[in-house]
């Protein structure tokens, strides 16, 4: 009796415990019946909350999803714009789920990583499309917030209208059951080739410039240069002209005093034009002079002999 009630207790307990899950937070459950979504009588999926639910033991069965936001960053990809010009563009994604029943059938079994992949190869394209209907000056300035919501808005409505017998768009990600939330431009950088043929390009302008500059200043430096020199000139001219007149002065001067002593006083004159004359021949004592002693040229060492 006792080995039954123990038996019935434990085949009671494994049927209550495959009755009971729970749903964590952040997360949502569907249940699975032989395989399928089980859905209510309007034929909506039966998605639990976080919390304690019932599922019939043996016969259903739970796959849990996330119900958070997913962020995927994109590797970065070249895409050409409408002028015909690579751009490297680095992007990221933040997605969700809107459809439990719609994502797990889609993405197989509820695969994040396949989910992922059918979202990048959206995105890629539509990103292109978009990026090949503008140049790099739109790209770049002020339509980088335009760019993103359209893509935003074209992954989750989708771009032509063809819908399925649900009335949803099979373009859309909402035909995968995922809501794009944001799409962002991280980086937009040019290919590296010609990131460098643009940088040589200036430095060459920079250069011109600099070269520009600098043979602008040596211009203006021997223009200066020349003003100096030129006013240089013409101050020592000034000043060789008036030490001349001053000089010419001082000579008449000395020419009028002589002329008036001479005029005055002859002899002494004659006297000491005399003198001079004998310190200049007699300076160098190899200097020979032959002349007569009764010359006038010796009256005054002769006045002197005799005295």
């Amino acid at each position: 009796m006792n080995k039954l009630l123990i038996c019935l207790s434990s085949i009671l307990l494994l049927l209550v415990s495959s009755s009971l899950f729970i749903v964590k937070e952040g997360e949502r459950g569907i249940v699975l019946q032989f395989g399928k979504v089980l859905r209510n009588n309007d034929q909506k999926t039966l998605v639990y909350n976080p919390g304690l639910h019932f599922k019939i033991p043996f016969l259903e069965t739970v796959k849990m999803l996330d119900a958070r936001i997913h962020t995927m960053d994109n590797q970065a990809d070249r895409f050409v714009t409408k002028e015909k010009k690579d751009l490297i563009v680095d992007s990221y994604i933040k997605w969700r789920i809107s459809d439990f029943s719609r994502y797990y059938l889609a993405t197989g079994n509820g695969d994040i990583f396949q989910a992922e992949v059918l979202l990048k190869r959206k995105f890629s394209d539509r990103l292109r499309s978009e990026i090949g209907c503008l140049n790099v000056k739109e790209i770049v300035t002020d339509s980088r917030g335009r760019l993103t919501t359209d893509v935003l808005r074209s992954l989750n409505k989708g771009t032509v209208n063809l819908t399925n017998s649900s009335g949803i768009n099979v373009n859309s990600m909402n035909a995968l059951g995922i809501e794009v939330v944001d799409v962002r431009i991280k980086q937009i950088n040019l290919p590296i080739e010609v990131s460098e043929a643009i940088y040589n390009r200036m430095r060459a302008e920079r250069e011109a410039v600099a070269r520009s500059q600098r043979s602008r200043g040596q211009e203006k430096a021997e223009k200066l240069r020349a003003m100096a020199d030129y006013k240089v000139s013409m101050i020592l001219a000034k000043a060789k002209k008036e030490a001349l007149i001053l000089r010419g002065q001082g000579e008449a001067e000395v020419a009028k005093l002589f002329s008036d002593n001479l005029r005055e006083n002859s002899s002494f004159y004659l006297f000491v034009r005399s003198l001079h004359a004998y310190e200049n021949s007699f300076k160098n004592q190899n200097n020979l002079i032959l002349i007569s002693s009764d010359n006038k040229f010796f009256q005054y060492m002769n006045q002197i002999i005799s005295n």
